[in-house]
C-alpha cells in the first residue's frame, strides 16, 4: 500500500474511501461532518433518540429499511418542507424525541459511517462534543490497543464530471477534526499534525470561520442560519454517539 499512516496512533483520512481504509485497519473511527450530519446525530442522541445511519439517497430501499426497524425517516431540509417530520437540521430534534427511532441518510456523514461500519468502533464527533468524544476515543484506544482515525467527511461537488472526483474537502470538517485531534493522545501522523496545526492557528476565530465558510454561507442563504449557530457551539454537549447494532446510541464515559 503506497499511502500508509500505519506507524502512528492517530491518523486522518478524508471521505468515504478514507473511512473504508480506517475500517479495514480495524481502527477506532471518528466521523466528522460538522454542517451537519454529525451535529444533528449528537443533538438527537443528547435528547435520547436512536439514529440508524443509512447511505443516500432516500429511496424506496431506504424507506423499507426504516419500516423494518420501526423508525421514521429524517428528511433533507428541502424535503422536510414537503413531507414534514424531522430533517438534517439539528434544531428539528427536541426532548420530545426521547426513545424514538430515526433513519438518517446524508451524502457525506451517513455515507462515511456506512463505509466505516466494520471498524473497531465508530464514534460521531463535531464541535459540539469534541472534548468528550476525544476522551471516549482515548479510553477505547488504551483498552483495545487499536489506533484512532479521524475522518472529516467533506462535501460533494454537485456538478462534477463523470471522470472527476466528487469529494470537496471542507474547512468546517477540517476544523472540527483539528479540535478533536487537539484532545487525542498518542503519536500523530503528518496528516493529523497538519490538520491540528490549522485548528491551532485559527481556533480563536473558529465560530467566525464556520459562519463564513462556503458550507456555512450556503446554509445561511437558504435560511438555515440557526443551524450554523447551533453547530458552531464549542463543547456544548456531553453525548458521544457510538454505533451499536446498526444504530447510534449514547456511550457512557
Amino acid at each position: 500500500m503506497f499511502f500508509d499512516q500505519m506507524p502512528f496512533d492517530i491518523k486522518l483520512e478524508w471521505g468515504q474511501r478514507g473511512a473504508r481504509a480506517a475500517a479495514e485497519r480495524g481502527d477506532i473511527v471518528i466521523i466528522i461532518d460538522v454542517l451537519s450530519f454529525s451535529s444533528t446525530v449528537v443533538t438527537a442522541i443528547q435528547y435520547g433518540a436512536e439514529i440508524y445511519p443509512y447511505p443516500p439517497p432516500i429511496n424506496e430501499q431506504a424507506k423499507a429499511y426504516a419500516q423494518s426497524v420501526d423508525a421514521d425517516i429524517v428528511w433533507g431540509r428541502a424535503e422536510s418542507l414537503t413531507y414534514g417530520g424531522h430533517s438534517l437540521s439539528p434544531g428539528s430534534f427536541t426532548a420530545a424525541d426521547k426513545g424514538k427511532r430515526f433513519v438518517m441518510c446524508s451524502l457525506n456523514g451517513a455515507a462515511c459511517t456506512w463505509m466505516a461500519a466494520d471498524a473497531q468502533a465508530v464514534l460521531i464527533g463535531c464541535a459540539l462534543n469534541a472534548s468528550v468524544v476525544a476522551e471516549a476515543a482515548n479510553r477505547l484506544r488504551i483498552a483495545s490497543g487499536c489506533s484512532i482515525t479521524v475522518v472529516p467527511c467533506g462535501e460533494k461537488w454537485s456538478d462534477a464530471l463523470e471522470q472527476e472526483n466528487t469529494l470537496r474537502p471542507s474547512i468546517e470538517d477540517d476544523l472540527g477534526a483539528g479540535m478533536i485531534l487537539s484532545r487525542l493522545t498518542g503519536t500523530k501522523s503528518p496528516e493529523a499534525e497538519v490538520c491540528l496545526g490549522a485548528y491551532q492557528n485559527t481556533k480563536e476565530r473558529m465560530k467566525e470561520l464556520l459562519w463564513d465558510c462556503a458550507s456555512g454561507r450556503e446554509l445561511r442563504e437558504r435560511g438555515y442560519e440557526q443551524d450554523v449557530i447551533h453547530c458552531s457551539q464549542l463543547d456544548h454537549m456531553t453525548t458521544v454517539p457510538i454505533l451499536k447494532d446498526h444504530k447510534f446510541v449514547g456511550l457512557s464515559i
